[in-house]
C-alpha cells in the first residue's frame, strides 16, 4: 500500500502542477476579449500611443506572455492522465465513463485553443484573427468551468453500482456543489491570469491587467471560500483543515497584494491558493478515489483500484528518473522567458499573405 499511497499523492501533485500552470493560460485566454481592446483608463498622457490604440498588438502581447510555455503546461495533464491510467486503472475507467461527455467537451475546447493559438498569425486577415481569438476564448472558458464541475463531482461522489459502473446521466453532474466548483475554478483562473499578465507585461497593458485583478480578487475570495468551506464541512475531517487554511490564507494575501499592486506576491499567493484547493480535494477523498452515493460499500478506493505492485515499482523508477529532468527543463524555460513584454516590442505585420473566404 505504500506505493499505492505514493502514486495517489503523485497524481494529486501532477494535477496541482497542471492547474497552477495551465490556470493562468486559461485566464489569459479568457481575458483576451477584454484586455485586448483599446485602453479606456482615461490617461491623457498615453491616449495616442500604439499601446492604447492598437487592439491587435495588445492581443499579440497577451498571447506572447504564454507563447513559450502554454504547450509545456499541458504536459502536466497528459502526465496526470497517464499516471492515473497506469496506477489506478479502475478509477480511470469508472471516472472517464461517468465524465465522458464533459471530458470530451474539454478535449474539444483544448484542441480548438491549440489550433487557434498556432494558426492565428499564419494569415494577415482581421477576420481570420477574429475567429482565432474566438477559438482561444472558447477553448479557455469551457475547460475552466468544466474542470471545477468534474473535480467537485469526484469529491461528492457518483451513483456507482457494485460493479463500479456509473448508473446516472449527464445532468446528475450539474448539482449545486459541482456548479459552485465550476464557478470557483472559473474565477480563480481569471484572477490568476490577470495577475500573471500584471507580472509579465509593462506599461498601460500591465496597469489594465492589475485593474482587472483588483476587481476579480474579492469575488474570487468569496466564492472560493464558500466552496472550500462546503467541501470541508460536508466531506472533510480534522486534518483536512490544514490545506483549507493554507488556501484561505494565500487567497487573503492575494487580495491584499492586488490592492497595493504587488503582482509578484499576488501571483505566488494564487499559486499557493490553487495548490491548497486541489490538495484539499484529494485530501478529503483519501482513502477513497471515487465515492459511491448509492452505497458506501461500493466506493472506489485506492486499494480496490490500484495496479499490481510490479507495475507500480516500474513506474516509480521511471518517475524518479524522468520527473526531475522535466521539472528542471520547464523551470529553465520560465527563467529564459522571465522578462516583461510591452506593446512597443511587437512589430507591425510583415506582409503575410491575406486570404479571403473562398480563396
Amino acid at each position: 500500500m505504500m506505493l499505492a499511497n505514493f502514486w495517489f499523492i503523485l497524481v494529486a501533485v501532477l494535477f496541482i502542477g497542471y492547474f497552477v500552470l495551465e490556470g493562468f493560460d486559461f485566464g489569459v485566454g479568457m481575458l483576451m476579449p477584454f484586455l485586448g481592446r483599446t485602453h479606456t483608463g482615461g490617461d491623457e498622457q498615453v491616449a495616442a500611443t500604439d499601446e492604447v490604440a492598437d487592439p491587435d498588438k495588445r492581443r499579440r502581447v497577451l498571447l506572447n506572455t504564454i507563447g513559450p510555455v502554454w504547450d509545456g503546461n499541458e504536459v502536466w495533464l497528459l502526465t496526470a492522465g497517464g499516471a492515473l491510467f497506469a496506477a489506478f486503472g479502475g478509477w480511470y475507467a469508472t471516472m472517464f465513463t461517468a465524465f465522458y461527455l464533459p471530458l470530451f467537451i474539454i478535449l474539444i475546447g483544448l484542441i480548438t485553443r491549440v489550433v487557434a493559438i498556432e494558426w492565428r498569425g499564419k494569415i494577415n486577415d482581421p477576420r481570420w484573427r477574429k475567429w482565432c481569438d474566438i477559438g482561444i476564448g472558447l477553448g479557455s472558458w469551457i475547460p475552466a468551468i468544466l474542470w471545477g464541475v468534474a473535480f467537485a463531482n469526484v469529491v461528492r461522489g457518483l451513483p456507482i453500482d457494485a460493479d463500479h459502473q456509473y448508473t446516472a446521466g449527464f445532468f446528475n453532474l450539474l448539482n449545486p456543489y459541482a456548479l459552485l466548483g465550476g464557478l470557483t475554478t472559473l474565477l480563480v483562473f481569471l484572477t490568476h491570469g490577470a495577475i500573471f499578465l500584471g507580472l509579465k507585461t509593462s506599461g498601460v497593458l500591465q496597469q489594465d491587467a492589475m485593474k482587472y485583478a483588483k476587481v476579480l480578487a474579492i469575488p474570487t475570495l468569496v466564492v472560493a471560500a464558500a466552496f472550500l468551506l462546503w467541501t470541508q464541512f460536508a466531506y472533510g475531517n480534522g486534518w483536512t483543515w490544514i490545506p483549507v487554511l493554507i488556501a484561505a490564507v494565500a487567497a487573503v494575501v492575494m487580495v491584499a497584494a492586488t490592492q497595493v499592486q504587488r503582482e509578484g506576491i499576488a501571483f505566488a499567493a494564487t499559486c499557493i491558493a490553487i495548490a491548497g484547493t486541489v490538495a484539499t480535494l484529494f485530501s478529503v477523498l483519501f482513502p477513497n478515489v471515487l465515492p459511491s452515493t448509492t452505497n458506501p460499500a461500493w466506493n472506489l478506493t485506492i486499494e480496490n483500484t490500484v495496479s499490481s505492485n510490479y507495475t507500480l515499482t516500474v513506474m516509480t523508477w521511471a518517475a524518479v528518473i524522468v520527473t526531475p529532468v522535466v521539472i528542471c527543463y520547464q523551470a529553465w524555460t520560465y527563467w529564459v522567458f522571465r522578462k516583461r513584454i510591452s506593446v512597443e516590442q511587437i512589430p507591425k505585420p510583415a506582409g503575410l499573405p491575406s486570404l479571403r473566404v473562398g480563396e
